[in-house]
């Protein structure tokens, strides 16, 4: 644990000083936060002899602003980096944005189109410029709201991924893989978005369940002619073949051979691939190379030729009737078509089948042949796994393994084009003789006649997954590269693993010789509403935690998160969830005000065990071994048990019992009564620096007010001193067991819990007989005066508890009370367990109708056990 000697400052009258009635969040957010910038708290010395601790924020889109999903992710980073630089590392926790190509694109061409104006308007040039004044004034909103939820960042170390350094990084990096025979350029099926027009991502694209049509085609004639099924009746204009499986007996004679493709004047050959699942459908499928990744493969495999019959927007480029149409346009035409010749031999709809959109402007996007530019990845896959199967880099939870594996182990090659003019332009120049030059970022480029850069850019993915060696300056070997590489931990979500994770691990490992880019990688669930579902603008459940951290403060917010983060696991949230944050911080502060007014200190060295009540010592040993498991937690990243501990052991140890038990020895006075101030600082102490790294505002201000300290941010992390008292756990155990038996009791008897009996206790020969007076005041109990007649005796912990509720109870009215109850659950369980014995019932009921029944069953005769006890109990009037 710690020890503190300053003096803390103190009011008049024993009001703690500048510590208000009331904990108004609003207040103190945003001075505090500002102030531990000013002091430079979060910033990082690379020249510093302090063990390196680093963690890079996954930089959110420059075009993003705080949502849930933000605000859960930095809530774990913000408390492991808090509780890190207690711990005395040198601490980065490394912030910055992502360019996010075609996000931001987007933005300002939405900007342009309310002008009248398009991107081709202004050119290239004039529109990339506008690009950054749009950032210069409107970007980067999330960097505030950051700041209000507390995020312990490095600002001065504040990276965008197209500055200056980051650029170089990512054109240092495409030469080296275009050297090494990494980077290439082909012809290959990408992911095309006919709006945006622009190659994206897998993970750029949002699959959905959809309404469609299933029509299935005779293609050829007579017993030369097969049926094939499709969704997209329009791609078979760019069929070039049919394929079948090559043991299918029924196509073996067609094989080889060539049928008519209809509405065309081709001939398209019949191959055999093992691709075919020849239990699906027909057993023949259509192959159309330039508009299916599969069909793409098998047209490799056999030598077929692509026919693309599309445009960038989608339109049909085939000369003949269906030419100038949209792609839709055209599916409804060419099934027409084909039903007038006879050739729709079913058609299926609606037909629910999955269909891709882009994420950004939700279009079908199209499977289409293009020349991109390609990162060979398999070298680079490889490595990527071997650094986690030879414990390099560990997966936490571990069972999420298996699916980094099953990715990384069937990488396909990496698109890393994009047809956009916003982001990194491919360093490659072409010349007038077919001449290519990759130009590294010290290299002048080819200039002259003919000469001209490649006009698209790099996926966005591409420079963020430099970022954990980029943003410390590589390709410079800068003292901060040599300090803070590789990162400590990566916290994100499990959504991501594929993509982003996988690629700083690939590239991490080859621009680092070998080493990966962090030790672990620690990952987390989604935020979802309060029933489980996902948060969607669209289902009228998504939540600005802004608003939330307006109504509650961001401790508020911030402890509910926490709460919730189990590794691996999706987190449900709600409003009223982070209502009972918010009283649990102003729970803190209350308790915190009484404790310093009545006495609790951090002046000085802890008293001797002997000088201490058992309250004392027991809460000392628990106090240490929450220290113990709130480690614990944390270095096996259970956010939500350790938040789950912190809070009991506050609420339920510190303050319902420890506090109470205290009471009347301050009240008393004396030497007792500044033992137990000094042991209640103590605890408050530690607790508040346990805490400090999930709630970081209301235990700064309390703690400042309680030490004198100057700051938490830099306050030394609790320490297990090694202190256990198993006989005073024991005793106390006993104390809580008697008081909440006799409570249970009163309210069983319909007392109020403020309403005074009389009681007789027979303590002696018990681990009871120290706690009297305590025990009175926490049960309300008063004298056994005279005329005291015992109407009830309650046996508890080896006592007897003696009280006299005739002046309190009207015992006729209450007896006929609980019989009512009684009858009524009786009742209850008659009718239930009927129910569960009709055979019939039980065969027609779904399974949730009769748990539900049970669960009725099982209540009526809890009630019915409890209240025969009540009944037994309750004397005669």
């Amino acid at each position: 644990m710690t020890e503190n000697t300053q003096q803390r400052p103190t009011g008049a009258h024993g009001e703690p000083a500048d510590l208000p009635t009331q904990y108004a969040p609003a207040e103190v957010e945003g001075k505090l936060y500002e102030r531990w910038v000013e002091r430079g708290y979060f910033e990082a010395d690379a020249a510093s002899e302090k063990p390196p601790f680093t963690v890079v924020i996954p930089p959110p889109n420059v075009t993003g602003s705080l949502h849930l999903g933000h605000a859960f992710e930095h809530t774990l980073i913000d408390a492991l980096t808090r509780r890190k630089r207690m711990q005395g590392y040198e601490t980065l926790w490394q912030p910055g944005m992502d360019h996010a190509g075609i996000a931001t694109q987007n933005v300002v061409e939405r900007e342009l189109a309310k002008e009248g104006k398009s991107r081709h308007d202004l050119g290239r040039e004039a529109f990339v410029e506008r690009v950054w004044q749009w950032k210069a004034e409107s970007g980067g909103q999330i960097s505030g709201q950051m700041r209000r939820l507390g995020d312990g960042v490095a600002w001065s170390r504040e990276r965008f991924t197209m500055d200056e350094g980051l650029s170089k990084a990512v054109q240092t990096i495409f030469k080296r893989l275009y050297d090494d025979g990494l980077i290439y350029r082909a012809e290959r099926i990408i992911n095309w978005c006919p709006r945006c027009l622009t190659a994206i991502s897998d993970i750029e694209v949002e699959y959905a369940d959809q309404d469609g049509e299933l029509v299935s085609i005779r293609y050829g004639e007579g017993e030369d002619s097969l049926v094939v099924a499709t969704t997209r009746a329009e791609t078979m204009l760019g069929d070039t073949a049919v394929a079948v499986h090559p043991e299918d007996e029924r196509y073996a004679h067609l094989v080889g051979r060539h049928i008519k493709l209809p509405l065309t004047d081709r001939s398209i050959p019949v191959v055999a691939d093992e691709h075919v699942d020849p239990e699906f459908g027909t057993g023949a499928v259509k192959v159309t190379p330039a508009h299916d990744p599969n069909d793409f493969e098998i047209g490799r495999r056999h030598g077929l030729p692509s026919l693309t019959v599309m445009d960038d927007h989608a339109v049909i480029t085939v000369p003949g009737p269906f030419q100038g149409q949209d792609r839709l346009e055209a599916r409804s035409a060419i099934v027409g078509a084909l039903r007038a010749e006879g050739r729709i031999v079913a058609e299926k709809r609606p037909y629910s089948h999955s269909v891709g959109h882009c994420s950004r402007c939700k279009t079908t996007i199209e499977p289409r042949l293009s020349l991109q530019w390609w990162v060979k990845t398999g070298p680079l896959a490889k490595a990527a796994g071997d650094a986690v199967r030879d414990g390099r880099v560990a997966i936490h939870p571990k069972e999420m393994e298996s699916r980094y594996f099953a990715w990384v182990d069937n990488l396909h090659d990496w698109c890393i084009s994009r047809q956009l003019w916003w982001g990194h332009r491919i360093p490659v120049w072409y010349g007038p003789g077919g001449e290519v030059v990759c130009v590294g970022p010290d290299e002048e480029p080819p200039s002259g006649e003919g000469w001209h850069q490649d006009t698209d850019v790099l996926d966005t993915w591409f420079s963020s997954g430099l970022w954990p060696f980029s943003t410390l300056g590589w390709p410079e070997k800068t003292e901060s590269l040599e300090k803070f590489y590789p990162n400590s931990v990566l916290v994100t979500g499990y959504d991501i693993l594929f993509f982003w994770v996988a690629r700083m691990m690939m590239f991490g490992l080859y621009a680092m010789d070998g080493t990966p880019p962090f030790h672990t990688i620690a990952l987390h669930g989604m935020v979802r509403d309060q029933f489980g579902k996902k948060m969607s603008k669209s289902f009228g459940n998504a939540v600005n935690p802004l608003d939330w951290m307006d109504r509650y403060g961001s401790d508020a917010l911030r402890f509910t998160l926490a709460r919730g983060a189990n590794p691996g696991v999706d987190v449900p949230i709600g409003e009223d969830w982070v209502q009972a944050s918010r009283n649990f911080a102003n729970k803190v502060w209350n308790a915190t005000r009484f404790a310093l007014m009545n006495g609790a200190t951090v002046e000085g060295p802890l008293p001797d065990a002997a000088e201490m009540s058992a309250a004392d010592r027991w809460i000392l040993s628990r106090l240490n071994t929450v220290v113990a498991e709130t480690d614990a937690y944390y270095d096996d990243y259970q956010f939500a048990k350790l938040a789950e501990g912190l809070y009991h052991f506050a609420w339920d140890e510190v303050f319902d019992w420890y506090v109470e038990l205290s009471k009347t020895t301050f009240f008393a006075g004396g030497r007792a009564a500044e033992v137990s101030g000094r042991v209640l600082g103590e605890v408050l102490d530690v607790l508040l620096r346990l805490l400090h790294p999930i709630v970081p505002f209301v235990t700064e201000t309390l703690w400042t007010t309680l030490t004198g300290g100057e700051s938490l941010v830099i306050a030394d992390w609790p320490k297990d001193s090694g202190f256990r008292d198993a006989a005073a756990e024991a005793e106390l155990a006993a104390v809580q067991q008697a008081v909440t038996e006799v409570r249970r009791f009163r309210a069983d008897q319909g007392l109020q819990p403020g309403q005074r009996v009389p009681a007789r206790l027979t303590l002696d020969g018990t681990q009871l007989v120290a706690h009297e007076v305590a025990m009175r005041s926490l049960l309300r109990l008063q004298p056994a005066g005279e005329g005291f007649s015992a109407t009830a005796s309650l046996p508890v912990a080896g006592a007897v508890v003696e009280l006299d509720l005739s002046g309190a109870i009207d015992f006729e009215a209450e007896r006929k009370r609980l019989n009512k109850d009684l009858a009524a659950a009786e009742k209850e369980l008659k009718q239930t367990t009927a129910k569960l014995g009709n055979e019939g019932f039980l065969a027609k009921a779904p399974d949730h109708v009769v748990e539900k029944i049970r669960e009725r069953q099982g209540a009526a005769e809890a009630d019915i056990s409890r209240i025969r006890q009540q009944l037994e109990r309750l004397p005669r009037g």
